[in-house]
């Protein structure tokens, strides 16, 4: 069966069920036109325009985009107020959102990407300055759904977006994209945002993207795609809430921070919550049989482009299921700080649980220097079956320490199966290197491997393998300053259970395994 046949079939239970559209504009109205930062009301405008009135057909043959349009150009003339997608399945190419507009895409309502052949995406726009960031983090307009310079935008209701013809993948030519359609949901510097209630299936090369926002709400959202689910690239004051995302062959939530505003703005003050991620193939999340992917990528992931940085943020009650597990990763120069993740269910992790790193990539102009990661705190995660390749992996550089990270109340079970040969292993440093697990290969800790720290505190650690490992449970290289307390860990005949290189200021407690 083709993508687009079998993608109209793919529908799910929205866990917040509308029962009247009526009813759904009055509160989306309340909650979001009547909003703003300094508590104030404005005047609500209740006007609905049907797509179906201004031209649309629905019936998946003819191009519905210049109507779908045409309404939101009506709707905005009067003020805004909600355009209107009943039952149908809406061929598309580029959808202009617009300021104090609600699409409200109703159950049975399908927007679905129009193939490449038809032409229906809007050209990129220009990009002033270098382009240090890939051409799916530059332009915006060559999207299936996009606004930029908006304020008071909302994308709702219980349909779907059907990414259809959507590129999978950034296609370049010279500096520039060639402007395929390869974004279901582009954002660029908008505020008051609010996405909610949708299911999005094959996002191309993101599913959400937002830049240079503020002030952005996106729950109960179902995305279902084979590369990035929602980006959130320098943005401030988001909340992504009880989202299933799926997300293969890339990350499945990822903030980011680039130089795609022309200069780095840090990402900061954001909560993810009551969210799952996975690496399911894709399709099968939405289908419910759940199949294994090769590549098992849909993690949440911070960076790699991470220019501006990131601050202030809360990752809680989130379930990964055959997937990799969390990534920090600050590799341009930014600073990373005062982050809090808790509660943290891992299912069948592939390379490693927990990825903490500061390199030097330094994609950006010739004067970026080397970066900062401090004050990280994760606590309450339980993982089970874990990879072999790497454990908890928490990384600096020669002369550029990871600062002040709390591990506590953490329970991870691994495959096991290290050998002696993997022991005695001295990964590379990552330098300027990509920040991936993958590419500094086994580590010669089976489950916490630790090098150029400042302050790391393991509290309440359980970790345990199935098959026999010949690693240490510890290993740490250049770490001032370490504190373990109440460690409890599987460790093999013959082998020690911790190996200290280079460690100044070690204080053990209650840790029978360690004396």
């Amino acid at each position: 069966m083709m993508r687009s046949e079998r993608l109209h079939t793919l529908r799910r239970t929205p866990m917040l069920h509308r029962t009247s559209t009526v009813v759904f504009c009055a509160a989306l109205l309340l909650f979001h036109t009547g909003r703003t930062r300094t508590g104030t009301l404005s005047p609500p405008t209740p006007s609905s325009y049907n797509v179906r009135n201004f031209g649309a057909l629905g019936d998946g043959k003819n191009l519905d985009s210049p109507a779908i349009n045409k309404t939101i150009e009506e709707c905005a003339k009067t003020g805004g107020g909600t355009v209107l997608v009943p039952a149908g399945t809406y061929l598309s190419g580029s959808i202009h959102l617009k300021s104090n507009i609600n699409l409200y895409l109703d159950a049975g309502a399908v927007i679905l990407g129009a193939p490449q052949e038809l032409n229906a995406y809007d050209p990129p726009e220009p990009f002033e300055g270098k382009a240090y960031q890939d051409g799916g983090h530059t332009y915006f307009h060559n999207s299936l759904i996009w606004g930029e310079n908006l304020t008071n935008v909302s994308i709702t209701g219980p349909g779907m977006i059907n990414g259809g013809g959507l590129t999978r993948r950034d296609k370049e030519v010279g500096k520039g994209s060639i402007g395929l359609g390869d974004k279901a949901i582009a954002l660029k510097q908008c505020r008051h945002v609010l996405i909610r209630d949708l299911t999005i299936f094959h996002g191309g090369h993101f599913a959400i993207i937002a830049t240079g926002c503020d002030d952005v709400a996106i729950d109960n959202v179902t995305i279902d795609t084979d590369r990035d689910g929602i980006n959130l690239d320098c943005c401030r004051g988001v909340t992504v809430s009880n989202c299933r995302i799926n997300a293969p062959n890339d990350d499945a939530l990822c903030p980011k921070s680039s130089l795609a505003l022309g200069r780095p703005v840090i990402t900061e003050n954001i909560t993810i919550v009551n969210c799952q991620v996975s690496g399911y193939e894709e399709g099968t999340l939405l289908d419910g049989t759940r199949k294994p992917s090769r590549v098992k990528n849909g993690r949440i992931k911070f960076g790699t482009e991470s220019n501006g940085g990131f601050r202030n943020i809360t990752i809680a009650n989130c379930t990964f299921r055959e997937c990799r597990g969390l990534a920090l990763e600050e590799v341009d120069g930014g600073i990373m700080e005062n982050i809090s993740i808790s509660n943290i269910t891992m299912m069948e992790v592939d390379d490693y649980p927990i990825y903490i790193t500061l390199g030097r990539r330094n994609r950006g102009p010739d004067s970026v220097t080397v970066g900062k990661v401090r004050n990280i705190l994760i606590s309450n995660v339980i993982a089970t079956g874990i990879d072999t390749m790497s454990g908890v992996h928490i990384t600096g550089l020669p002369g550029y320490n990871v600062e002040n990270v709390r591990l506590q109340n953490i329970r991870l079970s691994y495959k096991g199966g290290g050998t002696k040969a993997d022991a005695e292993r001295v990964p590379p440093e990552l330098d300027k290197g990509y920040p991936e697990p993958r590419r500094i290969g086994v580590t010669p800790a089976y489950g916490v491997f630790a090098r150029h720290v400042t302050g790391l505190e393991l509290s309440d650690i359980r970790l345990e393998f199935e098959k026999e490992d010949l690693r240490p449970a510890i290993v740490c290289v250049d770490v001032d300053g370490l504190e373990i307390d109440n460690l409890k860990a599987h460790v093999a005949s013959g082998v020690k259970p911790a190996r200290f290189e280079g460690v100044k200021n070690l204080v053990i407690r209650n840790s029978p395994v360690l004396e």
